[in-house]
């Protein structure tokens, strides 16, 4: 059988979902069956193996996510070692007069070739092995996987309202939001079971201590009792099987506390561990020089190993120099490309191409914000200013203007001011190199920052440096970077002034649009019934009382049908209001089934239509004492 064919056939078994059951019967066997040394040879190199595949894997994750199935696989080869324990532990004890070899090589390797033959050398290696993986890893290791798991949960408030706020600003889509709500419900699972699996790796820890001592009393036992040997040669023989034993499960099982240790407090990133190791330790010349002037004394210190610390010294300064001449290099400037001199053009009179149009959205930002807008610096605003117009066309039922971004000496460094037609309609200052932590209502402490408040919906915030922004969430803010600030400010300011963004050519669209799958609806309507101008006033009316506008076949046949008695804005919209009533009544209310209204007395609403008519008319309109009454009764 090829190796392609085996791997086929243990790919098949695993797909067909034999894999997990047919390794707890091969458990079981191993407690049960007696296995020939020759087995015990196999599964310990496979439980070898095993160990520095997942010590592999978690070195090569970019995330602890990557690998969330390690728990499980913890447990696994915790469950398969002691099996292969209590396996080698009955050879040892019916073979163990035999010699040292009556485990297999493997345990007889270990109990001879690495320490030596000397079984108290062995005891000594496995004592140390032992305190190393239980008092400093394990117990590392399950601290760290205790504390994140507690803390993941009590962040999982805050990363969810961040992305319901990034998918409101329309920085992210549902899809990606879902996503997003998965990986964070995945990571508390996570951590929630390695902070379970940790105490798996440490009662490991504590069974192969008592398993030693059992071995080598057992064994003195049935040897000099069952077998007639000498106290020494029964001593010699059963303690090296027993350290063997315990050397081959016991570095496994350390390999594993390792790999433990590295996925719980690896920290998530785009680059492999050795790049992040390799970019924060070794990128500054300073730490390398300082370091290595350090050694390089110490090595010219009499008594001291000279060569090895003169060696290290020299290795550590040729290391600083390259460093340093590599930022050099990259600090250069690109050479200049040849800039040809260009003839200026000749003088013109004035016209109207000098007469520039207004934006009818517009967005200046100060000169410390302008890497946010440049995509080349890493910018991101773009991005999420598409996003939001994209959000808004889709929810208001028409295609939002693009926006026109420039920078404004004028401003201050850190400010930026949101413009409709011109004017200024919004304007904040915020850091580009912080996070805004924002109080949605019910934090459980406070954080240290630059205080302030959220420009769009004017909640109690703080500017943060991003190393806090785990310690924000965690207490329950709802934190973001300055690029959704401004988004979600302008996402905000673009919703209240939306029947200002809608004109003659955006309807005009919006018909085009619609006599694609009505023609003869829209021929009726335009300039049948209505002209273009007035069904813009009732759209500006249905967007100003923030109603979308997304059902335009709705909206014309309504037009269309009342058109032909009325020309009133007024009541048009209010018909047009009327056959909305489902999406209104959807938009305020979701899916309850009660809605909370404000009636009026019938005599009061009677004078109220009067008055309405007499304004439609050129009347007064509602009477000024009426008005303050109606005033006075709704604010108490």
């Amino acid at each position: 059988m090829t190796t392609n064919t085996a791997i086929l056939n243990f790919r098949n078994i695993a797909q067909a979902g034999l894999g997990a059951p047919l390794l707890l019967v091969a458990m079981l066997a191993m407690i049960i069956i007696p296995l020939p040394p020759i087995a015990l040879d196999m599964f310990f190199t496979f439980n070898i193996t095993l160990s520095l595949v997942v010590l592999m894997v978690t070195i090569y994750a970019l995330r602890p996510l990557d690998f969330g199935v390690f728990p499980t696989v913890l447990l696994v080869a915790t469950l398969l070692r002691l099996a292969l324990n209590v396996a080698s532990t009955r050879v040892v004890l019916l073979n163990g007069h035999t010699g040292t070899g009556a485990a297999g090589k493997v345990i007889e390797s270990f109990g001879d070739f690495v320490v030596g033959g000397n079984y108290a050398v062995g005891l000594v290696v496995f004592a140390i092995l032992v305190i190393i993986n239980f008092v400093v890893v394990t117990k590392g290791a399950g601290r760290v996987s205790e504390v994140s798991a507690r803390f993941t949960l009590d962040a999982m408030p805050g990363k969810q309202m961040a992305i319901d706020a990034d998918m409101n600003a329309g920085v992210i889509t549902q899809d990606e939001a879902r996503i997003r709500r998965e990986d964070i419900g995945r990571e508390a699972d996570f951590y929630g079971s390695m902070d379970g699996a940790s105490k798996f790796v440490r009662g490991d820890a504590i069974a192969s201590i008592l398993i030693l001592f059992i071995n080598i009393i057992g064994g003195l036992a049935i040897g000099t009792m069952q077998f007639d040997m000498d106290f020494g040669d029964a001593m010699r023989n059963y303690t090296l099987l027993t350290i063997g034993d315990g050397l081959v499960a016991q570095i496994p099982s350390l390999v594993l506390s390792s790999a433990t240790a590295i996925i719980v407090t690896r920290v998530s990133g785009s680059n492999k561990m050795s790049e992040q190791v390799f970019d924060q330790l070794f990128s500054n010349p300073m730490v390398l020089g300082v370091s290595s002037g350090i050694i390089g004394f110490m090595g010219l210190v009499p008594g001291m190993p000279n060569v090895a610390f003169l060696t290290l010294g020299i290795a550590g300064g040729s290391a600083t120099y390259y460093v340093w001449k590599r930022q050099q290099q990259e600090l250069l400037p690109a050479e200049a490309a040849p800039v040809s001199e260009e003839i200026p053009a000749e003088a013109r009179d004035l016209s109207w191409e000098d007469v520039g149009p207004v934006d009818i959205i517009g967005l200046e930002v100060g000169y410390r914000l302008i890497p946010l807008v440049d995509r080349s610096q890493g910018g991101q605003m773009m991005d999420r200013i598409k996003g939001v117009r994209k959000k808004l066309s889709q929810e208001l039922g028409f295609l939002v203007q693009p926006v026109h971004i420039r920078d404004n000496l004028e401003l201050a460094p850190n400010a930026y001011r949101i413009l409709l037609m011109g004017v200024p309609v919004g304007e904040a200052d915020i850091y580009p190199d912080r996070d805004l932590a924002i109080n949605p209502g019910r934090v459980f402490g406070t954080i240290q920052g630059i205080e302030t408040r959220d420009p769009a919906f004017g909640l109690e915030a703080a500017w943060i440096s991003s190393s806090e922004r785990d310690n924000a969430q965690t207490l329950g803010y709802t934190v973001v970077d300055a690029s959704t600030v401004v988004a979600t400010h302008l996402s905000e300011l673009l919703q209240l002034h939306a029947h200002e963004l809608i004109g003659h050519e955006e309807v005009q669209q919006l018909l085009d649009v619609l006599a694609k799958a009505a023609p003869k609806l829209v021929e009726d309507l335009v300039p049948g019934t209505l002209s273009i101008g007035v069904v813009l006033k009732v759209l500006q009316n249905l967007l100003e009382e923030r109603i979308p506008v997304r059902d335009m076949r709705t909206i014309a046949e309504i037009l269309a049908e009342t058109g032909s008695r009325s020309q009133d804005t007024g009541a048009l919209t209010a018909a047009v209001r009327v056959a909305l009533g489902r999406s209104i009544i959807q938009h305020i209310n979701g899916m309850g089934s009660e809605v909370q209204v404000i009636t009026l007395d019938p005599s009061l609403e009677q004078i109220l239509q009067t008055s309405i008519q007499s304004l439609s008319e050129g009347g007064a309109g509602i009477e000024p004492g009426l008005a303050e009454r109606m005033h006075r009764s709704l604010t108490e």
